[in-house]
């Protein structure tokens, strides 16, 4: 069920105006604009009349800045619990101008927005209520103010007049969300929308056609969102929360995770809860996507043990848990899973902490930001070991690998000798001259073969005796 926000301060003088330009423009006679929307499961045309700029409101449940709304603590507060103040309408007006991963700078696309108004003007109308609420458009208005001021005329469509709340957030999220649309959702708020359509009851498939993917990325996105709102409770520290902004710039790593967590847990789901864990106080701690790949489940036991400061690898695990109100014990997790919970959770919270807009007091912030420095130089020391290793395991497969593609190329050359016999087409000469080439090739491969492998199996060997390099 969408929150009522109630109705602005100038609700009824904007309903005045508005009745009044929709008959001035049906007393006109000529040619009308229209636009059409979703409106309660049919489609249905609008008009489009002229409002100034400055008698609208923008819309409090927008999903265009939904995550970013709570960068500043108290004006989010004050957003919610009274959206038409001037000082809650100016919080909006910052958001639509704001970079959505980082809110205290201007989105380059916000400016792109606004030289394109300049040049060319308003294309596409927004979308109103009769009491001036913007259910499409909030950017363009915030443009437009930016532009012009309040007295600048905004085009606008206008819903009918029983338009509802409900109704408010069901045509928001089918416009703002059609192919055309200029300026997509940020990650964070893309997946709350995913969501909202969810609890709406609209099927999986349609909100997949919405945003043009696929069913299978919108239950990723739904697990995704699952995951960010249980850190975020798990980031609760000296009455601080991490903002979801902090997860904006994740997106390909938590696409990563997902599938790797999926493929994990279909073999093993302990080591799938240890890989997420592992994963998770990385991505928190900025190690770079290429870099994540390499944190498994075993990480900890095998690089990051060494390097971890001693406070933060804890050993006791919970023997048991007692299940509320059954009074059974079942098994707890393990020491192994514990400690890396307690690790992400450490992180989580200094990060809560030291993040823009807390209110914690500079010595518990200056404390945060020192132990967020040790576990940071922790994880980077164990990734940097990790990548060491990897790189030796790269070059031992080298070889073996590239002989691997040789062969099965050999194999596709069998195939192509058994068609080319059907149609008598193959050039013999080429064939003997490519063979012989082979040869040459392959008699090199068992004299280097010869010096660097110290334990002959029986490929080698075979491969030693074909070419006269055996001892």
């Amino acid at each position: 069920m969408a929150k009522d926000y109630g109705l602005p301060p100038n609700a009824e003088e904007n309903r005045a105006l508005v009745k009044s330009r929709l008959e001035e423009q049906a007393a006109g006679g000529g040619p009308r604009e229209t636009l059409t929307v979703e409106w309660r499961g049919a489609p249905e045309h609008l008009e489009v009349i002229q409002m100034p700029a400055g008698s609208l409101y923008y819309n409090p449940a927008t999903h265009r800045v939904r995550a970013q709304s709570e960068h500043d603590p108290k004006r989010a507060e004050l957003l919610e619990s009274d959206p038409w103040s001037p000082d809650s309408q100016a919080y909006l007006d910052h958001l639509l101008q704001a970079l959505p991963s980082k809110p205290t700078e201007t989105d380059p696309d916000f400016n792109e927005l606004v030289e394109s108004l300049k040049e060319y003007g308003q294309n596409e109308p927004g979308l109103i209520t009769r009491t001036g609420i913007l259910v499409n458009g909030n950017t363009r208005r915030a443009a437009l103010m930016h532009l012009y001021g309040p007295t600048h005329a905004i085009r606008v469509a206008v819903l009918p007049s029983s338009c509802g709340w409900q109704d408010i957030v069901a045509v928001e999220l089918s416009l703002q969300l059609r192919k055309e649309h200029r300026r997509d959702y940020s990650y964070i708020n893309r997946l709350l929308a995913v969501r909202d359509l969810v609890e709406q009851g609209t099927p999986l498939g349609v909100i997949a056609a919405t945003f043009r993917t696929t069913a299978d990325r919108c239950k990723q996105d739904q697990w995704v969102l699952a995951q960010i709102e249980s850190l975020r409770e798990r980031s609760k520290a000296a009455g601080e929360r991490i903002s979801m902004v902090a997860f904006e710039e994740q997106a390909e790593k938590f696409r990563e995770l997902h599938r790797a967590y999926l493929k994990q847990y279909a073999s093993n789901p302990e080591k799938a809860e240890l890989l997420l864990e592992n994963r998770l106080a990385a991505m928190l701690l900025g190690i770079a996507k290429t870099e994540v790949r390499l944190v498994e489940y075993d990480f900890r036991d095998r690089y990051l043990s060494r390097s971890l400061p001693t406070n933060e690898a804890p050993t006791d695990a919970s023997a048991s848990v007692t299940i509320p109100g059954l009074g059974r014990a079942v098994k707890g997790p393990s020491t192994a899973l514990s400690a890396a919970k307690a690790l992400t959770d450490a992180v989580l919270q200094v990060k809560a902490v030291t993040q823009e807009g807390s209110t914690a007091s500079q010595e518990t912030t200056r404390e945060a930001q020192e132990e967020f420095g040790r576990l940071e130089s922790a994880m980077r020391e164990a990734i940097s070991d990790a990548v060491a290793e990897a790189r030796v395991k790269k070059r031992k497969q080298a070889a073996p690998a590239r002989l691997a593609n040789a062969g099965r190329d050999i194999e596709q050359c069998v195939t192509d000798l058994v068609m080319s016999r059907a149609s008598r087409s193959l050039d013999e000469e080429a064939f003997d001259d490519a063979v012989t080439d082979l040869r040459r090739k392959l008699d090199k491969l068992a004299l280097e073969a010869k010096r660097t492998v110290q334990h002959p199996g029986d490929g080698v060997t075979w491969l030693l005796e074909a070419f006269g390099k055996a001892d």
